[in-house]
Parts: C-alpha cells; structure tokens; sequence
C-alpha cells in the first residue's frame, strides 16, 4: 500500500509539473509571469465629469521630490529616504491623506490620471518610510494572505468610502480603464529596476510629453533593454505584463523601437527576439 501510495503521489507530482510547464508561453516568458496580476477593470472609478476645470493642488509633493530625490551617475533616480525630515514625513502624511479626502471621481479624466499616478508614488514612498531601513520593499510584508508579499495588496487607502490598495490603484484602475502601456514608465515601486521616479510630479496638463520621455528614458537605458552576449535582455516588467505590450514578443519588440535611440532601434530590428528578462528590486534609496 505504502509503493501503491508513493506512485501516485509521484504521478500526481508530475503531471502538476507537466500542466505547469505547459501554462508557461515559450521563448523568454518566465514563471513569475504567472503570478502577475491581470488588468482587472473596477468599474467603480470609471466616472468622470469632463466640465469640471477644476486642477488638483500636488506641491506638496513637487517639493518633497526636489528636496529628496537625487540622481546617479548610472542614471538611475534615487531617493534619499535616510534624510526625511520628521517635518516633511509629516507633510507626506498629511498630502497622502488629502489626497485620498478628495472627491476623485467629480474630476475630469486628466486630472484624475495624474492623481492615481502621483498617489501611487507618494503612498509608495510613504510606506518605505514608515518601515526604513529596508534592503529591498519586498521586505515590507504587510498584505493579507498566505502567498502574498510586499505592501502591495495592503488596503491602505480609502478614497470615497472604499479601501484601496497599491494593486488596486495599478491593476484595477489605471491600467484598466486607461489603458496605455504608458503608465508603466510614470508608477515607481521604489526598486532600482524600476522606471524612474520622476523628478516632479505628474499634471493633466504635460501627461501625454511626460510619458512619453518617461517610456523614452526607461527603454533606453540598460535596465529596460540592453544587448549582453548577443542576447536581448529586457525588464521583466514585458514579461509580467506582456498583456499591455501587444501581448506577445513582436508587441514588445514594436513598443521598444517606437521610443528607442537609432542605435538600439537597429539592434532590435536585426535581432527580433526577446532572449530573457530581469529585474533589480534592490531598494532606490541614497546614502
């Protein structure tokens, strides 16, 4: 009984592994990007009022970004999270939590994209601090869950009645209802393979230049795409959300040349294959 048993059990061990192999997509994909979230729409946020001039207030945040944020000779935006004032971690708290106090969804849809990007980045920072020093966020083990990780799907928000977190904001919202492989350049999860943070904050009025320069400076630096031994290494931010890139290699290799420099374009454009993904999440901060 007990061989009888362990057949089974093994036979059961490897046809798992079997449907596993299978559900992963070949070439560069990998496993993580089955854990990935999916852009799940929360139709909650789609509304909108497009008369509404009004503009929403971010120099709070403007000004703790050009007192912190510092740039590396690799080119990589650091934050100096060690030297926040207790002032300034205070204003940070109180920004975050103005934000979150406004009526979000009586603005029009300019105004509100650059609200969930610029929320997004300041609660990100927000966290880091509150449990500095940390090698890498990954350590900040706060969302619910057995298999969950990071601070990423912690309720830490409430905005109009309803508990938001991190994901939410990134995967039930922004790419969702926005829809734009753009976004990704603009949200800064505080690791040095992360797009960078940007130097000042987001407004409806220079979005679509600003993301533009943003999706620019990712690609073509070492960290978005770069050639190693002949091979293509790219973020694995195309693995994970390949869904927002066309959906499979050609998307990303035609999404990288859109904004890539005339020598990378040409390398993409000779080589045509994605060879493998990474990503650094070593924490973005400054001594």
């Amino acid at each position: 009984m007990k061989r009888r048993g362990y057949r089974v059990g093994l036979g059961l061990m490897l046809a798992l592994a079997a449907v596993i192999w299978l559900a992963v997509p070949s070439g560069f994909r990998s496993f993580q990007a089955l854990a990935a979230p999916s852009a799940d729409p929360w139709p909650r946020w789609q509304a909108a009022d497009p008369n509404n001039s009004a503009e929403i207030d971010f120099t709070v945040w403007d000004g703790l970004l050009q007192r912190y944020l510092a740039a590396s000779a690799n080119g990589i935006s650091l934050f100096r999270y060690g030297a926040v004032t207790d002032a300034d971690n205070t204003a940070l708290d109180g920004m975050v939590a103005g934000l979150a106090a406004l009526p979000i969804s009586a603005y029009n849809r300019g105004q509100q994209l650059a609200y969930w990007i610029n929320l997004y980045n300041a609660t990100t920072i927000k966290v880091v601090l509150a449990h500095y020093p940390v090698a890498t966020i990954m350590d900040i083990n706060i969302s619910p869950g057995f298999f969950s990780f990071g601070p990423w799907d912690k309720k830490l928000l409430r905005i109009e009645g309803e508990a938001v977190s991190l994901n939410d904001i990134e995967h039930r919202i922004l790419r969702p209802l926005w829809d734009d492989p753009r976004i990704h350049y603009a949200l800064n999860c505080a690791s040095l393979g992360c797009p960078n943070l940007a130097a000042r904050a987001y407004t409806a009025g220079d979005m679509d230049a600003r993301l533009d320069a943003a999706a620019r400076a990712f690609i073509n630096h070492a960290r978005g795409a770069r050639f190693e031994a002949g091979e293509l290494v790219v973020s694995s931010i195309y693995d994970w959300f390949i869904a927002d890139f066309g959906g499979d290699e050609a998307g990303v290799l035609t999404h990288l040349r859109r904004y890539a420099k005339p020598a990378l374009d040409a390398q993409l454009a000779e080589h045509g294959r994605l060879d493998s993904a990474t990503y650094d999440w070593r924490l973005n901060g400054a001594d």
